[in-house]
């Protein structure tokens, strides 16, 4: 699977890409409370708001790609948890939440989230696994940071 990120310096985008940004730290920090006041502080529609909000994230200088959010819905099968857990635990990531919702018809909703400093794969590489080795469907990467 070939990688769907690439490391681009912002003064070549459109200057929106830094107000969703900028829209989701308001809303992270609790400054602002709703979307439409933050999108409104910023100068941004809320329709690219939330066009945009899942895909574009700014790096954190105290630690550059460090950590990972991930969603994902597993099979409700003995060992498919633990295969995944493996195969995180493999590419020398290690954990720092996990989450799991109540089975329902046959699927578990998973979120995650790891620490990437010692990973000897790329992420990407790493979601192949765990979908490979598990069944596993609706995998998203929810944030990186």
């Amino acid at each position: 699977m070939q990688s769907d990120y690439l490391i681009v310096d912002k003064s070549i985008l459109p200057d929106y890409y830094q107000k969703v940004v900028d829209a989701r730290a308001l809303l992270a920090q609790g400054k602002i409370k709703e979307v439409s006041e933050a999108v409104k502080l910023v100068g941004i529609s809320r329709s690219t708001y939330y066009k945009y909000r899942d895909y574009v994230f700014a790096p954190n200088p105290d630690s550059i790609c460090k950590k990972a959010v991930v969603s994902l819905t597993l099979p409700h099968e003995t060992g498919t948890l633990e295969t995944m857990v493996s195969k995180i635990t493999e590419s020398g990531a290690s954990f720092l939440t996990i989450n799991q919702n109540m089975p329902l018809n046959g699927q578990a909703h998973i979120v995650f989230s790891i620490d990437l400093t010692n990973m000897i794969q790329s992420i990407d590489d790493l979601l192949k696994a765990i979908a490979e080795g598990t069944g596993a469907s609706n995998i998203k990467l929810v944030a990186i940071e």
